[in-house]
């Protein structure tokens, strides 16, 4: 099949789009509003796009809670969504009134984090405190009914690690096992049953690829 997503004339039961670009990181946001009530909810377009510096970014529909508070306060984190905290993370999702606290609602422990004042959550294994940089309306927005599509720019400015998570000097994600958003109501997990090592090629004096034995640390 071939479609025009403009029309999304498509013939399927629901929109293939998410299930096509997958998987996708889970981006768990957690803010606080100025009047100091704690929100989290997990978003699936969300990633890291830079590391020099730190930079994530996660896109909304509609201006939700988290986008407002993180526009009002200037901070957020990010915790990693896990295997374990699977049924915590989803009931995050639920929608809710700002003076709902998703942490007390998905039975989960705020933690303030060290570097903003947003919170993150205590039981992951790891977490990223991020300072809003800007926010970018797309096309079409209406930004006094809230609605349309906003992406979130943070740079990260202090990174939380449970120190289980780390082995011979590196964060064992295969041991925390990271939730995936996939299309429609599914997920996956990154375990070490699906997960492997392989270094970049370099490329040799005659023109052709060596193997790299050794990672020396450097993304090229």
């Amino acid at each position: 099949m071939h479609y025009d997503t403009i029309k999304n004339e498509h013939n399927l039961p629901h929109d293939p789009f998410k299930a096509i670009v997958a998987p996708r990181p889970i981006g768990w946001i957690g803010s606080r509003s100025k009047a100091g009530i704690y929100n989290l909810a997990p978003y699936s377009y969300f990633n890291a796009i830079a590391d020099r510096p730190h930079f994530v970014m996660f896109s909304s529909v509609d201006i939700k809670d988290s986008v407002k508070n993180i526009e009002e306060t200037g901070d957020f984190t990010v915790s990693l969504a896990t295997e374990d905290l699977f049924d915590h993370m989803n009931g995050s999702s639920v929608p809710a009134g700002s003076e709902v606290d998703e942490f007390e609602l998905a039975g989960l422990k705020p933690q303030i984090g060290k570097f903003v004042s947003a919170p993150f959550v205590s039981e992951a294994a790891a977490a990223l405190e991020c300072k809003h940089w800007k926010t970018i309306d797309l096309p079409n927005v209406d930004r006094k009914l809230g609605k349309g599509n906003y992406v979130i720019f943070g740079q990260v400015v202090g990174i939380y690690i449970n120190d289980k998570f780390i082995k011979d000097g590196l964060f064992n994600a295969s041991a925390a096992r990271p939730l995936v958003r996939l299309g429609y109501m599914d997920y996956g997990v990154v375990g070490s049953e699906n997960t492997f090592s392989k270094n970049r090629p370099k490329l040799g004096k005659d023109g052709k690829l060596e193997a790299v034995k050794e990672w020396d640390g450097v993304y090229r």
